[in-house]
């Protein structure tokens, strides 16, 4: 059965860190692009972050420099390290895997999503 588990999310004080985790289970994450998107309320749903299957990353400019993405083959697990946190990343992230090795296209599995809240 594929299946993606999140987690790794929380409160934070701006200008903390987190580090998201999404285990994959029921295929090789080697093989797709995985991305990071987030969905705040009463915003559009944001691609935040890709991995290609090729390893090339890809970053939306409001995370670019604060944000990195990686994959360890052997966990099957992608990250998402979160420096500098802001309150406007406050969201819920979800990890996906994109139909394609490279970052364009849809998504065909996602998982549940975790809260990250940026708050003094």
């Amino acid at each position: 059965q594929l299946q993606f588990v999140e987690s790794g999310g929380g409160l934070v004080q701006p200008g903390g860190s987190l580090r998201l985790s999404c285990a994959a289970s029921g295929f090789t994450l080697r093989y797709y692009a995985i991305t990071w998107f987030r969905q705040a309320p009463g915003k559009e749903r944001e691609d935040i972050a890709c991995l290609s299957a090729g390893d090339a990353p890809n970053y939306a400019d409001s995370v670019k420099g604060r944000f990195t993405i990686s994959r360890d083959y052997a966990e099957n697990t992608v990250y998402l390290q979160m420096n500098s946190l802001k309150p406007e990343d406050t969201a819920i992230y979800y990890c996906a895997r994109r139909t394609r090795s490279y970052c364009i296209g849809p998504y065909d599995y996602r998982g549940q999503g975790t809260q990250v809240t940026v708050s003094s």
